[in-house]
């Protein structure tokens, strides 16, 4: 970080905060300089700024990657990998209790990283935290589980005897996005290579030096050297080819892109996971208790400032509550606290760049020519910082606005009135988005009712998204066009793997034999599997 970052960001910061006990940004000066080895990077690459959202200031340059880097990261790789899948499963997954200790050992830096590249408060840094940790300490624990040789029914009961393996698929190609700098960086690779392959990981620019320091982590953890390769550069490029070459690709971003990230991959044949866009609902059922219910929309919508797939943009509200919920909810947005001081303490942070809040205005802007009101917010806060934009609320939203079905990914949430549980579920249905929803009722049974008919991968009731994202033995991710495969879970490691079907046959095969003629043979094998639909044998 630049002497002139830091003056920067002490003169600019408008909320109040004591700074005696440290630096405003305490990271350390020789930080990048030893990230910086951990690039895979030729003589006359491009540098990459990284850049913080907070001031616009650079906090350090890093080596850049070429398209050649990336065959080198892959060759390495390979050769690594080989040793690896050789090795049980149980001693892949050591590293990973390790991490868990090392990540919440140094979580102070890691979260002053993570809120300098992303904006976000130290509240959501925290959560990646809490995410790397909790992603570690499960496939520490259970990938020995989800990847065992199996017995599966044979063909003929007894004679058949069959075993179902997992093999690594070779090297994973993982293009992270920029806004969950540490969980996103890393938390894909974890189970891949637990499952005995190799990473060649690709962060966003914007996120390097978070996840490079996660990387430094893992290293320090135990993984050996050359199962995690990373290369830096765009993704029209570098990210590209990293996903060229791998064997299965896991990518995370937009919807757009994510179609060309699969079609390159079926051209190949290649397997490919992708969480991608979301137009997440909730749901306030009339029996919800609307004051959690409105504590847990603010979290929903406004978590590192909306920049978050799973957040939620869209807020359903039973008409016999909308203005008692409405009221509350406003309240509660408009007493949020922004700012940008490395600290705790701030409700929202800022938007990541330019672009992003171009995004936002311009959603808003639309929507009150088209005759939507605003409830709250709906400002940009250059007194706080180039990228700040209010946490915004507005009414009657019609659907020829541009933020009534595309995602603003932003702090930008929308209420709508519904007349039953059956209207709601509809309303949230009518999107071609499914990735997260959120049902607020007393009544979880009713809850889980109205979830089920929700087309969505993950459905929090009485949350708004964490419930289901912390809960790593179960799967997550995205229907229509907000993604293919599921991250978390068994799914979430059993999809680096190629299964295998393993079959023994004894005593006699499954032909005619012993001199038994085919029509006789046939007949009698015509018994036997009455026999097994008899005997509830699959």
């Amino acid at each position: 970080m630049t002497e002139t970052l830091q003056d920067s960001v002490a003169s600019t910061n408008t909320v109040a905060t004591d700074r005696t006990s440290r630096p405003p940004y305490a990271v350390a000066p020789h930080l990048a300089p030893r990230l910086a080895r951990r690039v895979l990077s030729s003589p006359g690459a491009e540098s990459i700024e990284c850049v913080t959202p907070f001031t616009g200031g650079v906090l350090a340059t890093l080596p850049g990657s070429t398209v050649e880097d990336v065959e080198v990261a892959y060759k390495t790789a390979r050769k690594a990998q080989r040793k690896w899948a050789a090795t049980p499963v149980r001693d892949r997954a050591r590293f990973l209790l390790k991490l868990h200790d090392l990540v919440l050992k140094n979580q102070n830096e890691l979260m002053d990283l993570i809120q300098l590249e992303s904006g976000k408060t130290r509240r959501n840094a925290f959560e990646e935290v809490m995410d790397v940790a909790g992603v570690s300490r499960h496939y520490a624990r259970r990938a020995h589980h989800y990847l065992k040789p199996r017995r599966a029914l044979g063909a003929v009961p007894v004679l058949t005897q069959t075993r179902v393996l997992h093999h690594p698929k070779g090297v994973v190609g993982v293009v992270a996005p920029w806004n969950y700098p540490l969980s996103m960086s890393i938390t894909d690779a974890l189970p891949a290579l637990v499952a005995g392959n190799a990473v060649v990981l690709r962060p966003d620019s914007q996120s390097a030096l978070t996840a490079l320091r996660a990387v430094e982590l893992i290293d320090q953890a135990g993984l050996p050297t050359g199962l995690l390769q990373v290369v830096l550069g765009s993704g029209a490029t570098v990210g590209q080819a990293v996903l060229d070459q791998a064997d299965y690709v896991m990518f995370t971003g937009s919807t757009k892109t994510g179609i060309g990230v699969a079609q390159r991959a079926a051209e190949r044949l290649v397997g490919a996971s992708m969480e991608l866009g979301g137009k997440n609902a909730m749901y306030v059922a009339a029996d919800a208790n609307l004051s959690k219910a409105a504590d847990g929309a603010v979290r929903a919508c406004f978590s590192s400032a909306g920049q978050l797939c799973i957040s939620i943009e869209r807020l359903i509200v039973h008409e016999s509550v909308a203005d008692e919920f409405t009221k509350l909810f406003v309240k509660k947005v408009q007493a949020m606290k922004l700012g940008s001081d490395l600290d705790w303490g701030n409700d929202m942070g800022s938007l990541i760049s330019k672009n992003q809040l171009k995004t936002v205005v311009d959603h808003v802007e639309n929507a009150k020519a088209n005759g939507a009101v605003v409830l709250a917010g709906g400002k940009a806060r250059p007194d706080l910082g180039p990228y700040f934009f209010e946490p915004t609320v507005l009414a009657n939203v019609p659907d020829s606005a541009t933020c009534r079905r595309c995602e603003t990914f932003g702090p930008l949430v929308s209420i709508y009135r519904v007349s039953s549980d059956k209207e709601a579920i509809d309303f949230a249905n009518d999107s071609e988005y499914g990735l997260n929803a959120s049902v607020w009722t007393k009544r979880v049974l009713r809850g889980r009712q109205i979830a089920a008919q929700i087309k969505a991968g993950t459905v929090n009731i009485n949350e708004g998204y964490v419930a289901a994202w912390g809960s790593n033995g179960a799967p997550m991710g995205g229907m229509g066009q907000s993604g293919l495969g599921r991250r978390h879970g068994s799914e979430g490691i059993v999809k680096y793997t190629e299964s295998q079907n393993v079959a023994a046959q004894h005593v006699m095969p499954i032909a005619p034999s012993f001199g038994v003629p085919e029509k006789l043979w046939a007949k009698t094998m015509s018994v036997g599997l009455r026999a097994m639909k008899l005997g509830r044998l699959s």
